[in-house]
């Protein structure tokens, strides 16, 4: 099937022309026409055309192509051009057949006479490889033209090759010069249509244009092999037409490249690997030494179609045809030549990320600055989001000759990246460098122990310490034992067969990793909390944040969390986020950021966790978390969904399946799959999965509340069981525990659950628990025990005392979204005190042009607060705080702060918190 005439669209001008040099043919005008383009643009379906409608219209043709193999031949593209006409001598016919004398032009009186009688058009393709005979024979002819009745129609690529030169036009007859250009996207639409059968969606087509580079005849041929194959001209068969175009390109390049000398397949290949890198003389001087001097080279390059002008000065024309290309040379020599052009493109300062490009293909080149630019590129890559690309070039990066020290950071730094991609290739890695040898390599050992137990390998770390553990000396011997009990908590029950081998940690250690991990071990025991906090303070001194390991540090500071030192655990949290986000060790970070969300969530700042954990996700999707460490963040996304009021999200975490059903981040998904169970009023379940979570950390010797109050909420699982005896013994346990902790958040909370469930006596039981939590940073536990106990003076009947409570409850729940489980309890309680929570609509009609910032900040000034406490509240200064009272008043049209506390009390109630 075709389209006017041809088997593609968009050569429309160049049919109105020839079919105008054929109406004019016919009319007795010559005239001179040659089409010139690259190889496949349809210069010869344009001659076959014209001559097809020139014999429609009764007019003789004829026809001959030059060719490479026949440039020698005297008079050989004449011989073709007219053996088929009538009328030679036996003299041309001898002389054109190779014998007779060498002067003369064989033929041409024969033509010029039958010309008289019938209009003749002579249709030569490819006059750039005529011979040197016929060239002076058609050049004598056009010298003729003037009367007869003959037009030339030539085509070429528009290049000269070298000894020759193409048909020159007298000037006494109307001479034009055609040349095709690269298909346009309507162009290629149409035809996809017409080989597919049915118009091609815009993204295809788009690529259709892009991997064929406009060429007729790379398009019509990629698209019959697509077609062939039954496809469809979809999107989503992108990526299958873009293999058939690259084998179509690489086909063509193979054919153009059999016809080509030994230098200009050199320069291919150059060009293949170099592509715009470097200018035309580096070029050169990679394609070899013959490259600069050989003539024509250039010339050779352009007509075969392989080449074209570029910026550098010459480009590849089909870049899809590159892979091809290389594939045809020996692996060893593509090696070398890639290695040679990394190495010129690095003197000619060409970006890092082209020579990496080169150096990933190349043999180690044995230079500083190859190990320099790939580790520059990975950094880049990694900044890019592709960690894929980073990865391979570290691994490149490897095979340089090395050191053994340089080598293993480099390890180091791979298997912090394989976390994204093979994490299992990163833990065996570091397995690997913390069992190789050598007193140079101590501090990476250590590093990739620390890497390991920070994403929460376990087993073949363990086993790899152990194994280095005896030849360890010094601070080496300390880290790596304090790395060895870090991960203990982690561990599973087979592994307490390597602990003879592991010296304990001392009482008062001197080492700072050391230091942080006795102040952890203290603190889940419960033991000791003046100590826990001086070692978890120790972890922190005497060491360079640069080589300070990570795990010790963030175990520090979470003992600093249970001790109730909170926000020197956040400033630490925050310092350590910044390094490890700076040394791009992923996970860490990922770890960091979630343990901060639960420091947040546990201080009430919803919003704050809410962020955290959504960077945890960030810095490294869930998917790639280690299985030991991924129930952990689920565990803290599924809080902070409850307590968003986002109750939904929080049961579909909850019913996912985990990899891992063992450690402490198993315990805590237990405990978070029990709330949610306790809140859906499936107490039952609630209680077991509590206990569950216990037992969890009793079989490791984890006794302290503090970390994670699992008797207390079994206990309430208990209570509505009717289970009241054990309700009452975890709930004591819990209290009992608490107080030989010593820190007054763990203790308030432990009172908060024995009030909870206490048969008697409930609300001196939860005013105890209110009394010890004020003023500590565990304010989500505060505003429970507020709900709590207002909940229970009401019950009581003593409307009096619990209208303070909810009043208190109320600037708690203004800082937080009120979506929150909290404000929707605190609005229950004012609505009991019959001061219900208003909507957002309230009395005054200007109240809802206030913003949100506007909005809290005038309800806590209303309920008293001063714009010191307020900003204090808010996170703020005081001149914000002033700034947006000022612009509440104005909006409102109120004076002060009387008017304002009338206001907010008649449009918010108590136990408001903002929209």
């Amino acid at each position: 099937m075709q389209l006017n005439g041809l088997p593609f669209p968009g050569r429309e001008r160049e049919q109105a022309t020839l079919a105008q040099l054929v109406t004019d043919l016919g009319k007795g005008r010559p005239a001179m026409v040659t089409v010139t383009g690259r190889p496949g643009f349809g210069k010869s379906e344009l001659l076959r055309w014209t001559a097809g409608l020139a014999e429609d219209r009764g007019l003789r043709v004829l026809r001959a192509r030059a060719t490479p193999g026949e440039s020698g031949l005297r008079y050989g593209v004449v011989q073709q051009l007219l053996t088929p006409m009538e009328g030679l001598t036996d003299g041309s016919l001898q002389v054109l057949a190779g014998g007779g004398p060498e002067g003369g032009l064989p033929g041409l009186a024969e033509l010029l006479r039958t010309a008289r009688d019938r209009s003749t058009l002579l249709v030569v393709d490819d006059v750039g490889w005529l011979d040197p005979a016929s060239l002076r024979w058609f050049e004598a002819l056009v010298r003729r033209l003037p009367g007869a009745r003959i037009a030339l129609l030539t085509s070429g690529t528009g290049v000269v090759h070298p000894g020759r030169c193409g048909i020159a036009s007298s000037g006494l007859v109307r001479s034009t010069q055609l040349a095709p250009a690269a298909l346009t996207l309507q162009d290629v639409a149409t035809t996809v249509a017409l080989i597919c059968g049915r118009p091609g969606e815009e993204p295809f087509t788009a690529a259709v244009l892009e991997s064929t580079v406009g060429n007729p005849a790379l398009l019509r041929e990629a698209l019959s092999h697509f077609n062939d194959h039954g496809y469809e001209p979809v999107a989503a068969r992108v990526p299958e037409l873009r293999a058939i175009a690259e084998a179509v390109c690489g086909e063509y390049a193979g054919r153009a490249l059999s016809g080509l000398s030994d230098t200009a397949v050199d320069v291919v290949r150059a060009l293949a690997v170099c592509g715009e890198l470097v200018d035309l003389p580096l070029l050169y001087a990679l394609a070899g030494p013959r490259a600069a001097s050989e003539p024509g080279l250039r010339v050779a390059l352009e007509a075969s179609g392989l080449a074209t002008a570029g910026g550098t000065g010459l480009r590849l024309c089909c870049p899809r045809a590159r892979t091809w290309i290389l594939a045809e040379m020996p692996a060893d020599e593509r090696a070398d030549l890639h290695a040679r052009a990394a190495e010129l493109a690095y003197r000619a300062a060409v970006p890092d990320e082209d020579i990496a490009r080169l150096l990933l293909a190349a043999r180690p080149v044995g230079e500083p600055w190859a190990i320099h630019t790939l580790r520059r590129t990975c950094a880049a890559a990694l900044r890019a989001g592709r960690p894929a690309h980073a990865i391979a070039c570290l691994s490149r990066a490897l095979e340089e000759p090395l050191e053994p020290a340089p080598r293993a950071q480099l390890n180091l730094e791979l298997a912090a990246i394989e976390v994204l991609t093979a994490p299992e290739a990163g833990d065996r890695r570091l397995e690997e460098i913390i069992r190789t040898g050598g007193d140079e390599l101590a501090r990476t050992r250590t590093r990739a122990a620390d890497l390991g137990f920070a994403r929460g390998s376990v087993e073949g770390l363990r086993r790899a310490v152990t194994s280095a553990l005896p030849e360890a000396r010094g601070g080496e011997r300390d880290e790596m034992t304090a790395l060895f009990w870090l991960s203990e908590e982690d561990r599973r029950d087979d592994t307490e067969l390597m602990l003879h081998d592991i010296p304990p940690l001392p009482d008062d250690p001197a080492s700072p990793a050391q230091a942080g991990a006795r102040a952890w071990q203290l603190a889940l025991r419960g033991e000791d909390l003046a100590t826990a906090r001086a070692l978890a303070r120790r972890a922190f001194t005497g060491q360079d944040s640069g080589t300070a390991l990570i795990l010790p540090r963030l175990a520090a500071a979470r003992a600093l969390c249970m001790t109730d030192d909170v926000d020197e655990a956040e400033i630490r949290l925050d310092v350590l986020h910044t390094e490890v986000r700076r040394r791009r060790i992923r996970a860490a970070a990922a770890m960091v950021l979630a343990f901060r969300g639960e420091l947040n969530l546990r201080r009430g700042r919803l919003d704050m966790a809410e962020r955290d954990v959504a960077a945890a996700e960030r810095a490294l999707p869930h998917t790639q978390w280690h299985p030991h460490s991924a129930p952990y963040l689920t565990a803290v996304r599924i809080t902070v969904a409850l307590e968003s009021g986002h109750h939904d999200q929080a049961r579909a975490l909850a019913a996912a399946s985990v990899a891992s059903q063992d450690g402490m981040a198993w315990a805590y998904l237990l405990f978070a799959r029990g709330t949610v169970a306790f809140l859906d009023g499936r107490a039952a379940e609630a209680a077991e999965l509590f206990r569950a979570a216990g037992r969890e950390l009793l079989r490791r010797g984890h006794l302290n509340p503090a970390l994670m109050p699992w008797r207390s909420m079994a206990a309430r699982a208990c209570e509505v069981l009717k289970d009241h005896a054990e309700a009452r013994r975890l709930s004591e346990e819990e209290v009992a525990l608490a107080r030989q902790w010593g820190a007054p958040s763990t203790l308030g909370w432990a009172q908060l659950g024995a009030g909870r469930v206490a048969r008697e006596d409930r609300a001196g039981r939860l005013r105890e628990a209110v009394h010890t939590l004020r003023g500590t940073s565990a304010r989500l536990a505060f505003a429970g025990a507020l709900i709590e106990l207002a909940d229970a003076e009401l019950a009581a009947g003593d409307r009096q005392a619990a209208a303070p409570l909810v009043a208190e409850l109320s600037t708690f729940t203004t800082t937080h979204r009120p979506s929150s489980r909290l404000a929707e309890r605190a609005r229950a309680l004012a609505g009991r005190l019959s001061r219900p929570a208003a909507s957002a609509l309230g009395p005054h009609p200007e109240w809802t042009t206030l913003t949100e910032a506007e909005r809290r900040t005038a309800i806590l000034a209303g309920l008293g607060h001063g714009n010191r406490e307020i900003a204090e509240m808010l996170t703020v200064t005081r001149r914000t705080v002033e700034l947006r009272l000022s612009g509440a008043y104005r909006k409102l049209r109120i004076g002060g702060r009387a008017e304002l506390r009338v206001l907010v009390r008649a449009t918010e109630g108590y136990g408001t918190d903002v929209a």
